[in-house]
């Protein structure tokens, strides 16, 4: 199987996506450049077979490699404990942004049982490792930002100290987004809380690029900034 899928992977390099890529995702030199639909059309293929001997023995060399792994999670029909464990046994292997990412939003089985992933994801946002936490905050982006945990959500991304640089994009990512669906409750937390200036600033920033946001908001949003000191 390992030799099969990475012929497989290696028939569907793109040298154009590749490099524009490398400009994505900095710190990263084992992009193959194989777009991302071709990756979930394979994922899906290996999650009908023997996908625990693919996820436990096969190669993660290159980016796409593990990017597979995860998305391969995310596709194995499993109960809700069981895709977790595999949850668990992937996120230590998450080491940039984009697999972060891909990897939270192939995790649709959240939908049927929030509150075990809820408390699942709690851990990770308590973290010392950059993209653990940063999939707790992507999780929580993806899933939670609802009704019943919108100020939860908001209450979490105010606690969560951590210096990363991928944190801070991810909480403030996040906020746009709460903002967006919930602006009335979102805009009481920006007039009150203990966020870092860089990350509450990007957050603002982001508000102010959505273009599901009225002109006048984003004016309003704009005069919020905080200064340099």
């Amino acid at each position: 199987m390992n030799y099969a899928i990475r012929e497989q992977l290696l028939e569907e390099v793109d040298e154009k996506y590749k490099n524009f890529q490398y400009t994505l995702i900095p710190n990263t030199t084992n992009i193959l450049g194989v777009r991302l639909p071709i990756l979930r059309k394979m994922a899906k293929e290996i999650a009908k077979g023997n996908w625990q001997d693919f996820l436990r023995n096969s190669h993660e060399d290159y980016f796409e490699e593990l990017m597979l792994k995860g998305i391969v999670i995310g596709y194995v029909k499993l109960g809700i404990d069981e895709k977790l464990q595999w949850v668990e046994w992937f996120v230590p292997k998450i080491s940039n942004w984009s697999i972060c990412d891909s990897f939270c939003s192939s995790l649709k089985i959240t939908e049927k049982d929030r509150k075990k992933v809820w408390d699942f994801l709690m851990p990770y946002l308590n973290s010392t490792n950059e993209y653990e936490v940063r999939f707790g905050i992507v999780m929580l982006l993806n899933y939670f930002i609802e009704k019943e945990y919108i100020v939860m959500v908001l209450r979490l991304f105010n606690s969560i100290k951590h210096d990363g640089y991928y944190v801070k994009m991810a909480i403030a990512w996040a906020i746009s987004f709460c903002f967006i669906h919930f602006p009335s409750k979102t805009l009481k937390f920006l007039y009150n809380n203990d966020l870092d200036d860089f990350t509450y600033n990007k957050a603002l920033q982001k508000i102010i690029e959505s273009n599901r946001i009225e002109p006048e908001t984003k004016e309003q949003i704009r005069e919020m900034k905080r200064k340099a000191k």
